[in-house]
Order: structure tokens, then sequence, then C-alpha cells
């Protein structure tokens, strides 16, 4: 059985200790005693009121019921900022400049994140924006509600176009059907400062970090995650959370989208006084990541009581799941867990009868759910038999581990398919000096030549955007072809 939700949108999961402070006394007033965190980083207040009339106090909070969906919530990793690997320019500073660009609720979802961490998900978002190496600069992976899958866009984003292009995507007046036609769509409605990407994305094998408890970074700092298995967050305890936030000078409460949350940069002085708050409330740190890894529906019984059921199994058979995650499902949406559980559907001819659930278990191409790609391991199996399923799972999860550590090969995502005009061929041309090439299904975006345009068509001062080599000193790449 499922409760009913409301859904209070947080940008990128970042919010100051004040705002959360008035979303605690927003969800007091309508007789709560405890609130939710959502998968997408948002909050959710488990109540079958309309919050309406309430909510006009509040005009600062996006509020609506979680089954009208409505808008979405930004999805960043923010939260993995400076606790956690990742790229070098993408400072907390950085995401915070890029969030203040989407001033309106969105109604696609959207994905801003770094491809060296693991905490948040790169591609389950509509819109998928991923730190390249070159900095202000991101890969963009579109996947809109009728698309099967992400497809790379030909260009990197330039940070300061991104909730531009955002909204142009999310205004189009029809459906729009490839990669290709959104890309020529964008190129002919919005300037932009956009630039060919001179590699494809790669993803290093980084293993799931562990995200609770109280933990030092830099010389003088510590950071808190906290994570409740019910995923039921005390009002009382937030409040005097928030508080504690105040005398220590916190800006910033990170959600994640693992139903927990971090704060950072507290300061060493104060270490006494946030383990002093967790003892009075009586909060456990140091859970397992047998139980906390896992990705459940919000509010859903039978599903948490699934995922009860098999951590029991698990802890009593001293079996690790370091590095994995989980998942529990009765979709077939996009998913980001290491390992798959499906329940299936009801059949019709039984409807009126109480039957057994079956479930489907699956996993990730080399349980790395970042390739988007699930191999189905099991069918319509009986939830007594999942313990047994997963366990064999994640023994082979450890003995390819080895092997995968060792050849240290980065998952590369696929380059961009050749967006193609008014013919099939194409012609590229390389500066001899920094390698830059100059591709005429693409043009160069950084100069303002339009994709389609011929080497031979471009202007005689036209030369390099990198080091300013001269046109003339371009040299036709092998395998081009070259259009008169």
């Amino acid at each position: 059985m499922r409760q009913n939700l409301q859904r209070i949108l947080v940008r990128g999961g970042v919010l100051s200790p004040s705002e959360l402070k008035q979303i605690v006394e927003l969800a007091e007033l309508a007789g709560i005693d405890a609130l939710m965190f959502g998968s997408r980083q948002d909050i959710l207040l488990p109540t079958d009121q309309d919050l309406s009339v309430i909510a006009q106090d509040f005009p600062q909070l996006s509020i609506e019921n979680l089954s009208a969906n409505v808008y979405q919530n930004i999805l960043c990793s923010y939260v993995s900022a400076d606790i956690f690997p990742g790229t070098a320019w993408l400072s907390s500073a950085m995401y915070l400049y890029v969030l203040e660009q989407f001033t309106e609720p969105q109604k696609l979802e959207i994905n801003i994140t770094d491809p060296k961490q693991r905490l948040v998900p790169l591609f389950t978002g509509h819109l998928n924006f991923i730190a390249s190496s070159v900095e202000d600069y991101w890969h963009f992976y579109v996947r809109l509600p009728h698309w099967q899958k992400p497809e790379a866009f030909p260009v990197l984003i330039y940070s300061w176009d991104m909730a531009r292009i955002a909204k142009a995507i999310e205004n189009l007046s029809a459906p729009i059907a490839d990669i290709a036609t959104l890309f020529n769509y964008l190129n002919t409605t919005l300037e932009t400062n956009s630039r060919v990407p001179q590699e494809p994305l790669q993803l290093p094998s980084y293993t799931f970090p562990y995200y609770e408890g109280m933990n030092r970074f830099n010389v003088d700092q510590y950071w808190l995650g906290l994570y409740w298995r019910n995923n039921r967050y005390d009002l009382t305890f937030l409040k005097a959370m928030c508080d504690l936030c105040f005398e220590c000078k916190i800006g910033k409460i990170c959600i994640t989208p693992w139903k927990s949350f971090i704060v950072k940069g507290i300061h060493q002085r104060y270490e006494m006084a946030w383990q002093k708050l967790l003892g009075r409330f009586g909060i456990n740190e140091r859970h397992s990541s047998l139980e906390m890894n896992w990705h459940v529906p919000a509010s859903d019984d039978e599903a948490m009581d699934l995922k009860r059921f098999i951590v029991r199994n698990f802890d009593q058979n001293d079996i690790s799941t370091y590095g994995l995650t989980f998942g529990i499902t009765s979709t077939y949406s996009i998913n980001f867990t290491s390992i798959l559980i499906q329940r299936n559907p009801q059949p019709r001819v039984v409807q009126h009868f109480q039957v057994r659930p079956t479930y489907n278990v699956l996993h990730a191409k080399n349980f790395d759910p970042n390739t988007l790609q699930y191999e189905t391991y099991a069918q319509d199996v009986d939830k007594i038999e999942l313990p047994g399923l997963l366990m064999e799972l994640s023994r082979l999860y450890f003995e390819g581990l080895g092997a995968v550590s060792a050849a240290q090969k980065p998952l590369v995502v696929a380059v961009p398919p050749p967006i193609r005009h008014l013919h099939d061929h194409h012609e590229a041309f390389q500066c001899p000096n920094c390698l830059s090439v100059y591709d005429s299904r693409f043009g160069d975006v950084l100069q303002n030549i339009l994709a389609g345009v011929a080497f031979s068509a471009l202007p005689e001062d036209y030369c390099c955007g990198v080091c300013e080599t001269g046109k003339e000193e371009f040299v036709a790449m092998e395998g081009s072809t070259q259009l008169g």
C-alpha cells in the first residue's frame, strides 16, 4: 500500500538550513511528524490532505502532489563536491552558479553531474549535462520522454547556455524524433557558445561510496551523512539540526538520491556539538551498506518489507555487498542500480484472487549502472528465492572485480552518431599543430560556421579556434570525403 505524497522541489537537492526549517514548519502545520526524501533529491510529505491553503504562507516553496508529476526536480551532484573524487574545475560554487540559471520549475527531468563521482546518477534524466574535461563545458545526453535511450549531442554545452537550451527543448511545439533533428533545431533557434568535443566521455571505474557518518575532509573540517532506514526524518530533530547549522555557520544542506542527506563544512571545533546532537536524539551512524544502498519507492510498504526480508537474509549469511546498489521497482523506467528486482504485474485472469507475486532479477552490464544495459539473471521467481539469487550475483560481482580493477579501463560512452544533412558525405580537416578537427557535419560553432559548410567554402581568413593556425595549413584526414 502506498500513501499519497506531497512533493517539495529542491533544486539540485541543495537548500539552506532556513529553507529546511520552513519546510519543517509547513509540515508541522499540516499535522505531519516526519518528512521523507525522494530519489530525485526532493522532499516528500506523507499526507493525503491538500496543502494549498497552508502553502500560501510559504510562497517560496514549490509544492505539488507527487502523482500529478507536472514538474520535475533537478538532480545534481553538488552533494559529492569536495568530499568524493571529482572533476577539478567543477567546484561547489560552480554548481550553485549553474543552478541559479534555472529560475522556473522544470517539466523535464534534468541531471547535472560530475562523471568522476558515483553517488548521483548520470543518465537518468531527460536532459543529462555531464561535466567534460574542458572547463565550463558539458557533455549533453538527451533522452526525451518518447525516446528509448539517451543520445549524445554532437557538441559540448557551455555552462551559461544550459538553462536556455533546456527551456528551448521544453518549449518544443512538436515531438523531436532524433538527436540530429534536435541539434539542427537548436542551431537555428539559439546562439550558443558550444564547441566540438575532442574526446568522448570517459567514466572512470570508481566504487560506489559510503555516504554516512562523521567523516574528516580537508585539515580541520568534517562532513556528516545521515541515513534513516525507514526514510522518515523526525521534524523535532530536523529543527534542532537546523539551529545547530546556524550556530556553526553552515550555509547548505545536501539531499542525496539515496533517501539521506549530507552536511558539509563542519569545523572541527563543532564536532562535539554534532555528536551531542546525534546522541540526544538517539541517532545511529554507520549503518551497513547491506541496507543503505537501496532504491525503494517512497511510502511503498510492500517494497520496504521485501527489502527488509532480503537484508535480513544477507546479514544472517554474512554477505558483503560493498560497492553494489539494489533497486526494487514495478515499472520499466530507466534505472541506476547495479542489481534490479522487478515485481511482475498480477495476471489479469486472477485479479480477483490473491496470488503470490513473482519477480525478475536483472543486473547492469559489469554491474555498472552507467552502462544503461541490463541483463536478465532470473525470471518469474518467488520471493523466497530472491536472497539466494542476489547472493549469487554478489559473488559474481566480486569474482570479476579484480579483473576489472587490474585492467583499469574506463567506460567510454559512445560518441555522437553522424548528423547527416543534404548529402551522406562529409569532410574532415585537421590542424597540424594542436590537432583540432574541422568536420563539415558539425561546422564550427565557436566561429559561427553552420553545420554542413564544406571546408573549401570557409572564409580565406578562417583559422584554428584553438591555436590560430591558418586554413591553408589544415590537412585532410584519412577516410573523409572532400566536397566540391
